[in-house]
């Protein structure tokens, strides 16, 4: 078969102004087409690609996948690692292209607060005082009010997020359904490296040794959700048998719920999540899992 060249990715339109974002959509509206929209704060991986395509695959010609890239400062504490988050944009550019988007919004920090933080804010309600919200007391606050801010901004129809951050996942979920934003909010499924550890930005900071500690993160999820036929604890006590065993790894947390955070069922759907440290470097994970005589008839399907 003979190989044509191909020619090179087509460039995304940059808009870093309101007023160029609304420019590089007007055409998209006028025509009636919809807006596919995947937030993120740069240091592009296969993570975001994979959503990027999601994003893609459910548009047509008339429609336009939008992506933006903006460190957000409102979702870091005091002490958190702000000024070293990985900023590419280049590379992030290059992703982009490669991808197909359509536009890249890449706004400045006074283009998103302009006078400086918001007096008005998104209270993230009861959801956000757990899991992450727990170590994190104003992330949620921070995630939800630019989330907030970039769809009044973008005005998608459809927005895209991973589901490795779960629990931002379900408070944007709540957050749109609480103010009737009429938004379709799209969880995608974590992507994974070789190895299983699941794709962060924050995986660059591992060094080889640490690297292969934080794949204990990645054991005790999968033997947690191995042994959910035995019910909640069950499931929770294999979890931890993995983490005893796993030096290295400081755990933060290792929580079971429902699949909307609330308490985990006795049977049925339900997540496990872990956050802990691997040197200084903070990692969160989780898995669905089916728990009960329901986990038992989910793995002999999936065995078949």
């Amino acid at each position: 078969m003979t190989a044509f060249p191909q020619a090179g990715p087509r460039r995304p339109v940059v808009a870093e102004t309101r007023a160029e974002l609304g420019e590089a959509l007007a055409a998209v509206r006028a025509r009636g087409g919809k807006v596919a929209f995947v937030p993120t704060m740069g240091a592009l991986h296969e993570g975001h690609a994979t959503l990027v395509r999601e994003a893609a695959s459910r548009t047509g010609g008339t429609d336009a996948v939008v992506v933006s890239i903006f460190v957000n400062p409102m979702q870091f504490g005091p002490h958190e690692d702000l000024d070293r988050y990985p900023r590419t944009f280049d590379t992030d550019l290059e992703v982009c292209a490669a991808e197909g988007v359509d536009v890249v919004f890449a706004p400045s920090v006074d283009e998103v607060y302009p006078g400086g933080e918001p007096q008005v804010t998104v209270e993230p309600g009861p959801l956000a005082e757990v899991l992450e919200g727990r170590t994190r007391p104003t992330h949620f606050r921070g995630v939800l009010t630019v989330v907030a801010k970039l769809f009044g901004l973008v005005r998608p129809d459809l927005a895209f997020f991973g589901q490795k951050d779960y629990q931002q996942l379900v408070l944007i979920r709540r957050m749109v359904a609480d103010l009737c934003m009429g938004i379709d909010v799209v969880g995608v499924e974590t992507v994974r490296e070789h190895d299983g550890l699941a794709l962060s930005s924050r995986n660059r900071y591992l060094d080889e040794e640490q690297r292969v500690l934080a794949l204990g993160l990645v054991r005790a999820l999968r033997a947690g959700a191995e042994a959910g036929a035995g019910g909640p604890a069950h499931a929770l006590a294999a979890a931890r048998a993995v983490l005893q065993d796993s030096p290295g790894v400081a755990l933060d947390y290792l929580e079971l719920t429902a699949p909307d955070l609330g308490p985990a069922p006795d049977e049925g759907e339900a997540r496990l999540l872990i956050a802990a440290r691997v040197g200084s470097t903070r990692l969160i994970d989780n898995t669905p899992l089916c728990l009960g005589r329901a986990g038992h008839h989910h793995e002999r399907a999936g065995s078949s």
